[in-house]
């Protein structure tokens, strides 16, 4: 009887500290676009930001990365729409000026907004092709939204170092820790400090950053466990996106392991398009060379079927990518 008690008192404990996550209200509006705003069917009102072409050839709907915000694609966009692609990019949920800042906003959430999105721009934008793009975070958010039956309604989707390593690739010592951790101190915050990982070699870029109040320095315990169950759903979509790719990764990407990325790349069904670059971080479109990916994304949305300017498509990931030691 005392054990029983005992696992009783466990499990509600369990429960009165189970992971937070944001809760969507009703569906109460009509989802706008306004040249500032995007409001989602809920009521939310999530900042955007565009970069528009004088004569555009094709539109990109881009998705930040974890923490960060519409900002990111601020030097992408402004060089995109120099050479005819326009650009919308929105703060998702939790972050951002985005309402409810670091809390996880639920992987269903995020996936649903890129879609009434993608669908809000091609109301705007008849007879363009439309591409959904995401970085880190956001092409996790892109890939799951490429699976759904039926599928987000773009062209086509741009993975950009995508977060794929969820529960599947990580580490049964971290699966454990970040696992006990949601649930039992969830507001826990952390950062990134002391790692050593090196993001970007544009160092100027990530001491911006670290000035950037709207990106978030401190994360909640239970976000980096919302944002693993969506990379999870991720990694397990790859072999089930139902539109054209392309793959993104930098040899020198020390956020996102390369193992899953190969998995992933290898599960794209085709049409897909792969490019692995040698000097690349896990901020591509920010780092030193970013030009040089910029202008692949943006010679494969005007021509899916064109080769790439770098010349660093590869048919098999696996040429590039070496297993983690």
């Amino acid at each position: 009887m005392a054990l029983r008690i005992g696992i009783v008192w466990v499990l509600l404990l369990f429960a009165a500290c189970a992971p937070r996550v944001q809760e969507a209200g009703p569906a109460r509006f009509n989802p706008a676009l306004t040249d500032t705003h995007y409001l989602t069917a809920d009521g939310l009102k999530l900042k955007v930001r565009r970069h528009v072409a004088a004569n555009p050839a094709a539109v990109i709907v881009a998705l930040h990365g974890f923490n960060d915000y519409r900002a990111a694609f601020d030097d992408a966009g402004r060089w995109w729409s120099e050479n005819n692609i326009t650009v919308y990019a929105y703060d998702q949920r939790g972050f951002g000026s985005a309402p409810m800042r670091g809390i996880w906003p639920g992987d269903e959430r995020l996936v649903a907004d890129a879609g009434t999105m993608i669908d809000l721009v091609r109301d705007r934008h008849p007879g363009l092709p439309i591409y959904l793009l995401g970085v880190s975070m956001g092409g996790a958010v892109a890939l799951a939204a490429a699976a759904e039956d039926p599928p987000v309604a773009a062209d086509g989707i741009i993975l950009v170092a995508p977060a794929v390593w969820g529960w599947s690739s990580l580490n049964p010592v971290y699966r454990g820790a970040l696992w006990l951790a949601a649930h039992t101190v969830p507001g826990n915050k952390m950062s990134g400090q002391g790692l050593g990982i090196v993001a970007s070699d544009n160092l100027a870029m990530l001491r911006a950053l670290g000035q950037d109040p709207l990106v978030i320095k401190q994360t909640r315990t239970d976000a980096v466990y919302g944002l693993v169950e969506l990379m999870e759903r991720a990694y397990q979509s790859a072999g089930h996106v139902k539109l054209p790719s392309l793959l993104l990764y930098g040899a020198r990407d020390e956020l996102i392991p390369k193992v899953p990325v190969d998995v992933v790349a290898g599960q794209l069904p085709p049409p897909r398009r792969t490019a692995i670059y040698s000097d690349g971080y896990h901020m591509l479109l920010r780092d030193l060379q970013a030009e040089i990916v910029w202008r692949d994304i943006a010679a494969w949305a005007q021509d899916p079927a064109a080769p790439l300017p770098s010349g660093y498509e590869k048919r098999d990931l696996r040429a590039g990518l070496q297993p983690l030691p």
